[in-house]
């Protein structure tokens, strides 16, 4: 086990990085919702919280872009934050989607966890492809 992780250390990481990055999206679309929060907009709120926290152990933990030259940072936040965008715009059109055609169960009391989760799935491979080949490629 050990040979493998270090073979697929950066693959191993961002399945542990990303799931803790899962586990924030969740567990704040939890909490928005059970604040009274419209699902689209819970669904939107918990998509920042977790790109936040993805931006910061992609960077340093995953991919090992130690630099904190402005410069470097910048160009970094800024495409990673881009393309987030660009994938969130992906999850958040496809949310409603999915709930409309049956996945609207709930899990522990939180309407829509289904859809959530298949919104979820598509984000971890489009922005591990985004972070490795695009914003964090010369790390």
């Amino acid at each position: 086990m050990e040979e493998f992780t270090k073979k697929h250390r950066e693959s191993v990481l961002y399945v542990g990085c990303g799931a803790g990055t899962v586990a924030v999206s969740w567990v704040a679309y939890a909490v928005f919702v059970w604040a009274g929060i419209d699902l689209n907009v819970s669904n939107a709120l918990s998509w920042i919280c977790a790109v936040s926290f993805a931006f910061v152990v992609n960077k340093w933990v995953v991919f090992r872009s130690q630099s904190v030259q402005k410069n470097v940072l910048a160009a970094e936040m800024s495409l990673f934050f881009l393309l987030r965008i660009l994938t969130g715009a992906v999850a958040i059109a496809v949310f409603p989607l999915l709930y409309m055609v049956g996945l609207d169960q709930s899990f522990m009391g939180v309407e829509g966890f289904i859809a959530r989760v298949a919104v979820s799935l598509v984000e971890i491979v489009l922005n591990y492809l985004a972070s490795k080949f695009l914003v964090f490629r010369s790390a």
